[in-house]
């Protein structure tokens, strides 16, 4: 049986949202970029899409249920779908949590450790800055945390990152030091920065215990799919419920 994972960046509400004006990324890091178009999501459709997975009694799977299935064959519920966020902006928590919530849906964030702010900043719409390491607690009920890095998102080039650029020895003590965040309930899953990675970098991750790690490679995934290259499908900004429902 397969299942389909859908990736979340940001939800903006559509009154709010201004797409010709760039997104800067506001993090604890030193850190310079802007958001890009197809990473955000309207919130409208996005409690559309939830609506639409609820109508269709989908199941918002959890990651033991995934490591139960990959580790001991353990079958998935029928219409089984993983709900994916990645680092954990503030959106996540105003916008995202509470429909989920309604929903009675799992999801899991995946975490830049280094990003999350010492203290809450004020709602921006026109940027994107994450949550304060205490904000995780609040939204915890729904979400579970897994590791997205310490200090290795960054973009280097078209098809590198800091991750694909340091040592093995460097990966593996940076998946220590966000292990570290103790919020983080899923300390053997990952998710890798922009999806960009090399067959080392799996090595690493197989070596050092974890169960599951996740691409940004569009597609399904079925018990021969490698768990540590396991394929998600982006949900766009501009999807409708016609193309939302294709990649299920």
């Amino acid at each position: 049986m397969s299942f389909s994972t859908l990736m979340y960046h940001e939800l903006r509400l559509s009154d709010e949202w201004k797409p010709e004006q760039p997104s800067p990324i506001d993090v604890r890091q030193s850190y310079e970029d802007a958001l890009p178009l197809p990473l955000f999501a309207s919130v409208e459709r996005f409690k559309e899409q939830m609506a639409y997975l609820q109508d269709k009694e989908y199941h918002t799977l959890t990651l033991d249920e995934l490591k139960r299935h990959y580790g001991e064959g353990e079958p998935l519920p029928e219409r089984s779908v993983l709900l994916t966020f990645d680092d954990c902006f503030q959106s996540l928590k105003t916008y995202a949590y509470p429909i989920l919530k309604e929903y009675r849906f799992h999801a899991v964030a995946f975490v830049v450790s280094g990003w999350l702010h010492n203290e809450p900043k004020p709602f921006n719409p026109l940027q994107s800055a994450c949550l304060a390491v205490n904000e995780l607690d609040d939204i915890s009920d729904v979400f579970e945390f897994a590791n997205h890095t310490h200090h290795f998102h960054q973009r280097t080039g078209p098809d590198s990152s800091s991750l694909t650029l340091k040592s093995d020895e460097e990966f593996r003590l940076d998946l220590i030091e966000c292990n570290k965040l103790w919020q983080l309930n899923n300390r053997d899953v990952f998710a890798y920065p922009f999806g960009i990675y090399k067959s080392r970098n799996v090595e690493v991750l197989k070596q050092s215990g974890f169960k599951l790690a996740f691409t940004t490679e569009p597609g399904l995934n079925d018990s021969t799919t490698d768990p540590l290259q396991l394929k998600r499908n982006v949900v766009p900004y501009f999807m409708d419920l016609d193309a939302f429902a294709r990649i299920l």
